[in-house]
């Protein structure tokens, strides 16, 4: 790693830990000294896209370590600038404040300049590579969105590229994306023959099901640690997880230029598709016919495929089982129209799933 024009910030009201900490940094990074928290914003403001590291001490005059990283937080800093809390003070009730606030890791004095070397490096690279990728997947996704012309002639093409996205980023296999396009359009295809109150047409349904690829988008905006995570995920996590439906739309929000029949599914699907018929599900807890039919769709289709595919965590539930649990309102409650929809296309999609996952199976 290029060490050249790197800038670590050493924030602490006691000048000879200071000087410990530039001692140890000094040949490799440019240092700047803060010795109370307002000046650590202070400098915040002017160099936040220099700093590569910030060392911060969690007593301090002014404003303490926790104001700066509630600071850091409401201007994003803390989502490009690692934070390493230095303290001799500290109890478990700050430690878990400042883990909460994003500090990335603390170190309690006196400590081992080799130790603090070693992990610093670390940080560092880690965000330099999430911060990359991350650049380089917002620049892609603006390079795509950039023009409704293309947009308009080239839909497939801009959607596959974003949810490209997700599965980089989740690590998802792209069957995923295109098994809920597929079962998107099946179901689709039963509402539009055997409900005519909804007024679909094919070219809607092209639309809705193009749509239904970015109905995940949001997740590029859940960090790592919960998105990447093996576990069950705690109930704070969870709630932050919950927020990708919000943050795809807006993702979406940010690159549009007006509105669009085509951009209201991507919006509607994106923020609607964990809602829920009995108002149960989120971001809005929406009821019955509140929630947009196609996002209904996305909805019942995402939970089916959920149950029908493998998992590093479970293997596919049984046909039989898989219609009970969508029946019963295991998974959530459905309205009787998706159920009946879904009932006319359950041969068609366990069909699509078997004849998909083999696809892959083969491919891999």
């Amino acid at each position: 790693m290029d060490m050249n024009n790197k800038t670590v910030l050493i924030a602490d009201d006691s000048e000879i830990n200071r000087d410990i900490l530039r001692f140890i940094f000094e040949e490799q990074y440019y240092i700047l000294e803060a010795e109370d928290g307002a000046q650590v914003i202070d400098i915040l403001d002017k160099e936040h896209d220099k700093i590569s590291m910030l060392f911060l001490d969690l007593v301090m005059p002014n404003k303490t370590g926790l104001d700066v990283l509630d600071y850091m937080n409401k201007k994003n800093y803390i989502n490009t600038i690692p934070v390493i809390m230095i303290t001799g003070e500290a109890t478990a009730e700050s430690d878990i404040k400042a883990y909460e606030y994003g500090a990335s890791d603390i170190i309690y004095k006196p400590f081992e300049p080799k130790v603090v070397m070693r992990r610093t490096m670390n940080l560092i690279e880690l965000f330099e590579h999430r911060t990359h990728l991350e650049k380089k997947l917002e620049q892609r996704t603006k390079e795509l969105i950039k023009s409704r012309e293309q947009l308009e002639k080239n839909n497939e093409f801009l959607i596959n590229a974003l949810s490209s996205v997700v599965e980089f980023r989740s690590l998802e296999s792209g069957e995923h994306i295109k098994r809920i396009k597929y079962f998107t359009k099946i179901i689709l295809n039963r509402l539009m023959k055997f409900f005519p109150e909804y007024n679909l047409t094919k070219e809607q349904i092209d639309l809705i099901v193009n749509a239904s690829a970015l109905h995940d988008i949001g997740k590029i905006a859940i960090p790592d640690s919960i998105l990447l995570k093996p576990e069950k995920l705690t109930k704070s996590e969870f709630e932050e997880m919950k927020k990708h439906t919000t943050y795809g739309c807006e993702l979406l929000e940010k690159f549009k230029r007006e509105d669009s029949e085509f951009y209201r599914y991507c919006y509607d699907i994106c923020r609607y598709h964990h809602e829920k018929y009995d108002g149960n599900g989120y971001p809005d807890g929406l009821k019955g016919e509140e929630i947009p039919i196609w996002a209904q769709v996305v909805s019942i289709v995402d939970v089916f495929d959920a149950l029908v595919s493998k998992r590093v965590y479970k293997i596919p539930y049984a046909s039989e089982e898989v219609v009970r649990m969508i029946q019963e309102g295991e998974c959530g409650v459905f309205s009787p129209t998706i159920l009946e929809c879904f009932e006319l296309s359950r041969i068609d999609l366990f069909k699509a799933s078997e004849l998909i996952s083999y696809a892959d199976n083969s491919i891999s």
